[in-house]
């Protein structure tokens, strides 16, 4: 039996579903605020890993080491530059047939899972190259 969600819960649930953006703790909590429904940042925490838990919300940790969080939705992969930033999504995903037989072998229930490679695009290569 799953255990009844929290207000805090709810209003982080109803605010990512209409923003549809992968956003960080403290950017959830800026939101909620300036839309007036106010709450502590440790409780912005505390609902997001309980929906977490739950298998509703995702985290990416992204290269500055800060989690994004959003709702599970298909898998979403990236490359991510080390230098700028910048998160490019990759529309393939190979590991599908792992996670089924996983699934079966291990008999684990798999609510999501992320692809991240990290490196340096193709504008910052440009800039490291002597002269540019």
């Amino acid at each position: 039996m799953k255990a009844q969600r929290t207000r805090s819960q709810e209003r982080i649930l109803k605010l990512l579903r209409r923003l549809n953006l992968a956003l960080s703790a403290q950017e959830l909590y800026v939101e909620l605020r300036s839309r007036e429904q106010a709450m502590g940042l440790a409780t912005v925490y505390r609902a997001l890993e309980a929906l977490k838990l739950e298998g509703v919300v995702q985290a990416r940790v992204v290269a500055g080491g800060e989690s994004l969080y959003s709702l599970v939705q298909e898998d979403k992969h990236h490359l991510t530059c080390l230098q700028c930033g910048t998160s490019i999504p990759v529309d393939d995903c190979p590991v599908h047939e792992l996670e089924a037989q996983l699934r079966a072998s291990k008999r684990f229930e798999i609510y999501y899972h992320t692809l991240e490679f990290f490196g340096v695009c193709a504008p910052c290569q440009l800039q490291q190259q002597p002269g540019a």
